[in-house]
C-alpha cells in the first residue's frame, strides 16, 4: 500500500483514522483553513505524485461547506499530479434532491455529481445512498456500499426474540427485507404520507406487530419526527418493544430530544456522520463502518472485486 494515501477533511477525521488503521497506514497530512470571509483553503503537506489518493469526507451539516472543502481538496490533488483520485463520501449530502418532485425544482444530487467529476474525482465510494439511481448520475465508477450487514450483525448479537423488521414507509421496503433476511424474521410497513419536507404523517401499519419486538430500519434519520410518530403507532398496535436503526444519523434539532423522550429502547446508527459527544445520549448506539470501507479500499488497490467484501457483510448467520 506504499502508493496509497488517505486524507481526512473536517467532517470525517475519526472515520478516516479507522479506515487507515484497517489498511495499515497513517492518515495523510493536509491542512484545511477557513478564512474570516468564509473562503476555504486545503493544502496537502505531503507528495501525492503518481499515488492513489482517497479523500474521506461526509457532506453533512454544514453541507455546502463540507462539499466545497471536498471539491477544493480534489482540485489540490489533481494539481499535485495524483495518479488516481478516489472520493469516499460515507454520507452523500443533497441525495434527497434526486428528482423533480414538482415543477421548477432542481435535481441537486446530479449537480453535485457533476461538480465532483469536473473537480477531478475518478471514483466515488458512498454508503446507502438515499436513492440508488444517483449512481447513474456519475460517468465514473460509483460504489454504493450498504451498512445493513453491520446493523444486522449487531441485532443478531442481541438475540432478540419474536422480531419483526419495520419499514417506516413503502420506499424502504427493500431495505427492511434485506435486514429481515439476516434476522430470519417477517417485515411490516408503516403507511405514511409526506405533507412537506421534514413533515410526514403515519397512517396505519401493514403487517403484524402484535406482541413482537419491532426494529424500525431507515437510511436517514433527520429530525426524528416521523420516526417517533411511527414508534407510537407500533406501540398502539401491540408491539412490546421498539428498536430503531439507520445508516445516517443526521439528527438535526430537535431529534435528540425526541429520541430521549420517546419509547425507543435503543437508537442504532453508524458513524458515517460524526455525532458530537454532547449528543450521545444513553439510548444511542453508534456502529463503525471503518472496517468495511477499509476492506473496500484494499480490494480496489489490489484490483479485486468489491463484491467480495459486500457479500461478506451480507451473509451473516
Amino acid at each position: 500500500m506504499s502508493k496509497t494515501v488517505i486524507f481526512a477533511l473536517s467532517a470525517s477525521k475519526q472515520l478516516a483514522k479507522e479506515i487507515a488503521a484497517q489498511i495499515g497506514i497513517d492518515v495523510g497530512k493536509c491542512d484545511v483553513f477557513h478564512f474570516a470571509d468564509g473562503e476555504i483553503l486545503v493544502e496537502l503537506q505531503e507528495s501525492v505524485r503518481g499515488k492513489n489518493v482517497y479523500i474521506v469526507q461526509s457532506t453533512y451539516n454544514p453541507v455546502s461547506t463540507h462539499l466545497v472543502e471536498l471539491l477544493i481538496a480534489i482540485d489540490a490533488c489533481k494539481r499535485a499530479s495524483a495518479g488516481m483520485i478516489n472520493v469516499v463520501i460515507p454520507y452523500f449530502g443533497y441525495a434527497r434532491q434526486d428528482r423533480k418532485a414538482k415543477p421548477r425544482q432542481p435535481i441537486t444530487s446530479k449537480l453535485v455529481a457533476d461538480l465532483l467529476q469536473v473537480a477531478g474525482a475518478k471514483r466515488i465510494i458512498t454508503m446507502d445512498l438515499h436513492a440508488t439511481q444517483i449512481q447513474g448520475f456519475f460517468d465514473i465508477p460509483a460504489d454504493d456500499i450498504t451498512a445493513i450487514g453491520i446493523i444486522g450483525k449487531y441485532f443478531l448479537s442481541k438475540q432478540l426474540e419474536n422480531v419483526v423488521v419495520v419499514s417506516p414507509d413503502h420506499g424502504g421496503t427493500n431495505r427492511a427485507r434485506k435486514l429481515a433476511e439476516i434476522l430470519h424474521c417477517p417485515i411490516a410497513i408503516i403507511d405514511k404520507r409526506r405533507t412537506r419536507p421534514n413533515v410526514a404523517e403515519a397512517m396505519n401499519i401493514i403487517g403484524d406487530v402484535q406482541n413482537k419486538t419491532a426494529i424500525v430500519i431507515d437510511d436517514i434519520v433527520d429530525t426524528a419526527g416521523t420516526l417517533t410518530a411511527g414508534i407510537e403507532m407500533l406501540y398502539e398496535n401491540g408491539a412490546k418493544a421498539v428498536y430503531t436503526a439507520c445508516t445516517h444519523g443526521v439528527l438535526s434539532n430537535p431529534a435528540i430530544e425526541r429520541i430521549q423522550q420517546s419509547r425507543i429502547v435503543e437508537f442504532v446508527c453508524t458513524n458515517t456522520i460524526e455525532i458530537p459527544e454532547s449528543k450521545l445520549i444513553e439510548k444511542i448506539k453508534v456502529l463503525s463502518v471503518g472496517e468495511i470501507l477499509g476492506k473496500i479500499i484494499k480490494q480496489i488497490e489490489e484490483a479485486k472485486p468489491v463484491s467480495e467484501v459486500v457479500s461478506e457483510y451480507k451473509v451473516l448467520q
